[in-house]
Order: C-alpha cells, then sequence, then structure tokens
C-alpha cells in the first residue's frame, strides 16, 4: 500500500503552552496545538528527543491524545474567573486563558494561551469539543482510516500487516479466533473435549437473537427446531451459551434469567435436561444469579468514579493509612474481590463438585462475562497464554454481546448506561497475575495496553454492542462510501489483535513475561505451598476481611519466598467444615501446579491496588529507577542472556540430521528477540537506564495533579468542581 493520508486538521493555534512541570513553568513546552478529526496534537517548537520510557504508538505521537479518549473539554478564565464544560455544537462567552483536558485513561493535560491569540485558541478549544463529541458511530475516524487504508490496498488481505488465516487474526505465526465462523468454534469444542455439545448455525444472519453470534456451541441432545421453538422463552432470543468444558465433564454455560413459572418449568424439562445429560459422568447442575449475588454496573461505575477521584484529583494525605482507608471506601477492591470470590465459588462446582454451571443475568452481557471469563482465566492454562487471552476477550466479551459503544459511552451520549466493566476484569486478571506471575505468559503493560486501546477507534474490538451491530454499521459504511467488500469484514475493520498496527516490534515485547512457566522446562518450576493463615482468610468469606488493605511481612512471606523452597503447611479440619472450605483448605495445602488450577488469596493485603495502571500518571508517586521496571529488566535481560546460551551450545552440538541451518551463535538479530530488553553477551552486566520509573513504560511528566496548581488560580476550581463527580453541578455553574 502507498502512504495513507494524514488525519484532517480542523483548527489549530500557535504560541501555546503545555503545563509540563509541577512546581513551575520553567519546563513548559512552547509550540502548537492542533485539532484533527482523529487526535488532538501538541507539536512543540523545539524538536525535544523522546522519553524513551514511554511506548512509541505507530499512529499517535508523544503529545497526541485520541478525541475518543477524552472524557471533559474545559475551558477557563482565570482573570475573569470563568470556565466551562465544552460539548458539540455549544458556543463559548470568553476568551479562555487555559484548556484542560479530561482524558478516559485518566491523563490530566493542560495547556495555557498566554500569548496565542484569543479568537484562534477559543476556535481551538471549540474545535476539541465539538469532534469529542460525535453525532453518529461512522464519523469516527477509525472509519474512514480503515476504509481508506482497504481501497488503497485493492481489498487483498494479505497485504494488511496482520494476515487473516482460516477466520483468525494472526501474530508472529499465532492466531487468535474471531469466532465469526463454526470452524472457530469447532476447534474450542475438540481442544476442550466437549464431546457433548455442537456448533450450532440457527442465528445465522441473525435470525433468532440480535446480540448473539450467528454461531454457538448447545448440547447435542437438542435439535435446531427445539431450540428456534424455545428461544421466544429468553430475552432477545439469547438460548443458552456454551463457553467451555471442564476435562472431568462438567460444563460452564451462561444465558439470560428464567422469570415466569411456565417458562420455568419448560425451561427445566428440556433446555436444563440437555445441559445436564451433557455430562458423561453427573447431572447435577448449579444455577447463579449473577444480578443478586453481585453489584450492578452503576454501583460498578460509582466505585470507579470514586477511585478515579482519590488517584487523580484529591492531594495524598499526608498519613498513608489515611489514604487507603480512603481507597477501601471507594469500594472499588471490595468489588474486584466479590468478583474473584464468585468466580473462585464456580471453580469449586465445575471442579470440585463435578457439575456444570449456569451463569444467570437479565441480559447476559454485563456480568457474565466478567465470571465466566475469571473462571476460565483460573481453570485453563491455554487462557494465560497471550494469545489464549485474547481467544477468551474475543470469546466471552465481543462475539457474547457485551455493549462495549454503550459501557465505553463512546458517543458520550449514554451516561447512565456507562460502566468500567471490561477494566474491572482486566483488574481481577491481575490481581490473578501478581498473585501467580509465572503463571501467565503476558505482563501488566499487555493489560493496560489493552485497557488503553478502547480509546483507540482504529479497531472494531470495542467499538459495537454486539456482532449483528458490528456487521450493520460496517455493510453501511462501505455502502455509503462506494467500497465493495467482497472479504471478510475483519478484513476491512481489522480487530485490535494485530498489535503491529500500534506498535513496533520491539514495544511489543514489552507484552512478554520472562519468568512464564512456559519458557522453563518441564521439572525445572520449584511448587510452593500456603501458610494457614492464608486459608483462613481467603476462603470464610467477608467477615474476616481487615481495612486499609496494608501488606505485612508475615502475610507476604509465602509469596516472597515461594520461588525459592517450600513452606511447610500446617492445615487442620475445621468444626463444622463446609465442603466448600474444605474443597479450599485440601487446594491451598497441596503444592501449586502453575500449568494447572489457580486460586487468588482474597486477603485485602494480596487485592491490592493496581499502581501501574491507577497510578502512572501522578507525578508525585513515580519512583525515578525504582518500581516492578528494574526487576523485569534484570528478569528480561536474563532471559535473552539464557537465550543466547542455549543457541551457542545447540551451534557446539552441531546440527542433527534433517534440522534446519543453526542460527548465530550471537543469538537471533535483535528485532526477533522475545525480551524488551537485550543482554549484549551472556557475560554482560545489565545497568539499570536513567530513564527507569515506577511509572515505565508511562511517564507521567506533563499530567496535571491538584498539587501542581496549588496556589494558581485554578487550584480554587479543581478542589471544588469535582469533575469527574458531578459534571452537572459544573455544567450548571457556567458563564
Amino acid at each position: 500500500c502507498r502512504a495513507l493520508a494524514p488525519p484532517i486538521v480542523v483548527n489549530e493555534v500557535n504560541f501555546v503552552r503545555k503545563c509540563i512541570s509541577t512546581e513551575s513553568s520553567q519546563n513548559d513546552l512552547w509550540g502548537k496545538l492542533i485539532c484533527t478529526n482523529f487526535k488532538v496534537s501538541f507539536i512543540p517548537q523545539d524538536d525535544s528527543p523522546k522519553q524513551k520510557s514511554q511506548l512509541s504508538h505507530v499512529l499517535l505521537g508523544e503529545h497526541d491524545i485520541p478525541l475518543t479518549c477524552l472524557e471533559q473539554v474545559v475551558t477557563v478564565n482565570d482573570t475573569k474567573g470563568k470556565k466551562k464544560v465544552l460539548g458539540s455544537n455549544q458556543k463559548l462567552k470568553f476568551n479562555p486563558t487555559e484548556l484542560l483536558l479530561y482524558c478516559k485513561d485518566w491523563r490530566i493535560i493542560r495547556y495555557c494561551f498566554d500569548e496565542a491569540g484569543p479568537e484562534s485558541a477559543k476556535k481551538v478549544c471549540l474545535a476539541i469539543a465539538h469532534y469529542s463529541h460525535p453525532a453518529d458511530l461512522q464519523l469516527l475516524f477509525g472509519f474512514e482510516y480503515q476504509g481508506l487504508r482497504y481501497r488503497e490496498c485493492k481489498v487483498h488481505v494479505s497485504v494488511f500487516p496482520g494476515k487473516q488465516v482460516n477466520g483468525s487474526y494472526s501474530r508472529g505465526g499465532l492466531q487468535t479466533p474471531l469466532f465469526d465462523r463454526p470452524s472457530d468454534w469447532d476447534r474450542e469444542i475438540k481442544r476442550t473435549n466437549a464431546s457433548e455439545w455442537r456448533v450450532c448455525s440457527i442465528n445465522e444472519h441473525y435470525a433468532v437473537s440480535s446480540s448473539l453470534p450467528e454461531h454457538i456451541v448447545v448440547p447435542v441432545s437438542l435439535a435446531d427446531q427445539d431450540l428456534k421453538q424455545f428461544s421466544a422463552l429468553f430475552t432477545d432470543g439469547r438460548i443458552p451459551m456454551w463457553c467451555w468444558n471442564h476435562p472431568n465433564g462438567s460444563a460452564l454455560v451462561r444465558m439470560t434469567v428464567v422469570t415466569e413459572q411456565l417458562v420455568q418449568k419448560k425451561f427445566d424439562q428440556r433446555i436444563l435436561s440437555a445441559i445436564a445429560k451433557s455430562h458423561p459422568q453427573s447431572e447435577d447442575v448449579m444455577r447463579s444469579d449473577l444480578d443478586k449475588t453481585l453489584p450492578n454496573i452503576q454501583e460498578i461505575q460509582a466505585a470507579f468514579l470514586k477511585l478515579k477521584q482519590l488517584c487523580v484529583l484529591d492531594p495524598f494525605e499526608e498519613t498513608e493509612e489515611r489514604w487507603l482507608t480512603t481507597l477501601e471506601n471507594t469500594r472499588w477492591l471490595e468489588y474486584v474481590r466479590m468478583f474473584l470470590r464468585h468466580s473462585a465459588e464456580m471453580v469449586y462446582y465445575l471442579d470440585g463438585k463435578n457439575a456444570s454451571v449456569i451463569l444467570h443475568e437479565e441480559e447476559d452481557r454485563d456480568l457474565s462475562c466478567v465470571v465466566s471469563s475469571l473462571v476460565q482465566l483460573m481453570l485453563d492454562p491455554y487462557y494465560r497464554s497471550l494469545i489464549g487471552f485474547q481467544t477468551l476477550v474475543q470469546k466471552e466479551w465481543v462475539m457474547a454481546g457485551h455493549r462495549f459503544l454503550d459501557r465505553c459511552n463512546h458517543l458520550k451520549k449514554n451516561d447512565n448506561k456507562e460502566s468500567p466493566l471490561f477494566t474491572l476484569f482486566l483488574d481481577c486478571a491481575w490481581q490473578i497475575m501478581n498473585q501467580y506471575p509465572l503463571a501467565f505468559e503476558f505482563t501488566e503493560v499487555y493489560l493496560a495496553v489493552l485497557n488503553d486501546s478502547m480509546w483507540t477507534p482504529l479497531f472494531s474490538t470495542f467499538l459495537f454492542n454486539s456482532p449483528k451491530h458490528r456487521t450493520q454499521i460496517l455493510m453501511d459504511f462501505a455502502k455509503n462510501k462506494a467500497i465493495a467488500v467482497t472479504e471478510d469484514l475483519s478484513a476491512f475493520f481489522p480487530p485490535v489483535w494485530e498489535w503491529s498496527q500500534q506498535f513496533s516490534r520491539e514495544d511489543q515485547a514489552l507484552f512478554n513475561n520472562p519468568l512464564f512457566v512456559g519458557r522453563v522446562q518441564k521439572g525445572e518450576m520449584k511448587t510452593f505451598r500456603r501458610t494457614k493463615k492464608t486459608y483462613s482468610y481467603s476462603v470464610r468469606g467477608a467477615a474476616t476481611l481487615q481495612q486499609n488493605g496494608q501488606k505485612t511481612r508475615e502475610d507476604t512471606s509465602y509469596l516472597r519466598l515461594s520461588l525459592n523452597s517450600e513452606l511447610k503447611s500446617d492445615f487442620s479440619p475445621v468444626k463444622d467444615e463446609s465442603p466448600t472450605e474444605r474443597y479450599f483448605r485440601d487446594w491451598f495445602s497441596r503444592p501449586v501446579d502453575l500449568r494447572g488450577l489457580l486460586i487468588p488469596v482474597l486477603l485485602p493485603t494480596h487485592v491490592v491496588l493496581w499502581k501501574l495502571f491507577f497510578l502512572r500518571w501522578v507525578p508525585e508517586i513515580c519512583i525515578p529507577r525504582g518500581g516492578f521496571a528494574t526487576a523485569y529488566h534484570l528478569l528480561s535481560d536474563l532471559a535473552d542472556q539464557i537465550e543466547m546460551l542455549q543457541m551457542q551450545v545447540r551451534q557446539y552440538k552441531g546440527p542433527t540430521p534433517g534440522s534446519r541451518p543453526l542460527p548465530s551463535p550471537s543469538g537471533p538479530p535483535s528485532d526477533q528477540k522475545k525480551m524488551h530488553f537485550k543482554a549484549d553477551s551472556p557475560d554482560d552486566t545489565p545497568v539499570h537506564p536513567d530513564f527507569f520509573t515506577s511509572s515505565f513504560p508511562y511517564n507521567p511528566v506533563g499530567n496535571l495533579c491538584w498539587r501542581s496548581v496549588q496556589g494558581t488560580p485554578i487550584s480554587k476550581f479543581l478542589n471544588g468542581a469535582k469533575t469527574w463527580l458531578s459534571t452537572e453541578t459544573l455544567a450548571n455553574d457556567t458563564l
């Protein structure tokens, strides 16, 4: 393909100052502020060297913000004491002296118009506000970009960086299935040995349900005609949807809630019976009503907003104890524990009781996505690989009809429907990863990048409410633009899984975990046990939970020492112990198989704040040459040295008959290595780069925090506005 046209420049203003320093204006940048139909760009006058500690996005510069990432556009005139939150097609009656951009990834960017022309400053502010509030989904830049990309490439899928093979998107030879064709589901059935389940295509062209995929997996004993007949009993025709099969034969199924008594009777007679019979050994079926046991989307959103207020706008308290208490009061970590606990209970029924599990939710498109994904993440090591995790998200979120458009509020029209359920799931996944870091092929950087990709509107994964919605919108757009889409729609508007469209191969190496158990030869990985205290808190429920979430040296000792030695356990049966408690006690008393079942510890001392994600933009807590990045650097360097030594050993032994030519003894080319940090030689002693911080690979410099503007005219506005918590109050206070 030849180079594509850049985004259209809508408006721009010169002589703008971007606030960088948290204490003075000495290090602020002067340059041009530009609004395009894709992003807000700031072009510094002086070409300062790019911060090495940042991910280098292929389509976004160091000072760029996608318009879909903007949550609020706030203009301020500090001399007149005026401020206004701008929306689409609004008027601004004063000349702004400052512009604040509140981002959905929690950045706060501040621009000052000290020397800029007042009219030009006003126009660029209004343009940013207008284009960040698109009236229609097809007005997002991603449609224009991918449409032009498709046309320029002459409809040849093979010219795309990510080539689609049999309905899957490849990355480095590995493939992420899209589950838009029966073969993807067939492979998943065979992988899990679900012999009593089959692929059903009664929903082709979305004839039965507008929110389910065209192909779903159902019990073998149910005929298509029966399923069509019973589909009317369920909300939006969402017949029970198979998710996964345990090796013991039990199945994980999700479906809408059945409330009417007559409908319930028919369901029990036919569908529930078919699910029970799909198990070769047991007909026990456990049903869980998620709406009754877990917080709803509004409660999750409220907790998220409180957490955002605490982490970004409010000043850190002088004592850590008070800050942690406030953190606990947001209830975010409490909800994370609730979802992890409920998912672990479902694991007990599937694995411990050998019973199939049905997850009920009113519409089966929100809470069930989180729980079903966590259950599979705990039970199936395949989903802890990078491709496996992407497969899980594609299957349980995208194709299952999670309302990404509404929950992300891309069009900024449905604040009451917005809820960070996918972010909650990624946080829960990180909690498990944090406790079992060797069991995951990917890193927390990958999880953070995946979350941030929701705000880059260039991919189909996070833009639509259902597979049908995606198909309709893309076909309408192609028709309006006279694009003859003769191939699959995923070629026209690809999913996010082709990471080369966003990051270089070197930056993608930050996704790779150097300690992943899959990189260690079988038999070399030591197992570890847990202490009795760990068990008692993890399965006894909320009554035993402590406040403030502070880790103590005693509580974390097993996590710190387990990699080098086995800790003896001293478990004794508890009087009147329930079967669930006995199951967890037995599991925690045994050595952990990192390639098998993983159950997280639910102590508040272990379910902690995901610092790299939630605090990455706060300059105050950024530790120079500190944090996990230093350990990651050493481990990556070590993994790279081991790879070079292994190649030298193979070179020394010589090739075997029929084998491929041996690589250079110095190892593969640097751009093909799996680790981001590379050793020059096996004898190389790693030295931490000067740009390392606890926020690596993110850079908080230039992001506004409360203390950075304390004492300035805008500090009073920030202190009282509580911008993210009460936009209505702020809007009513405009002039």
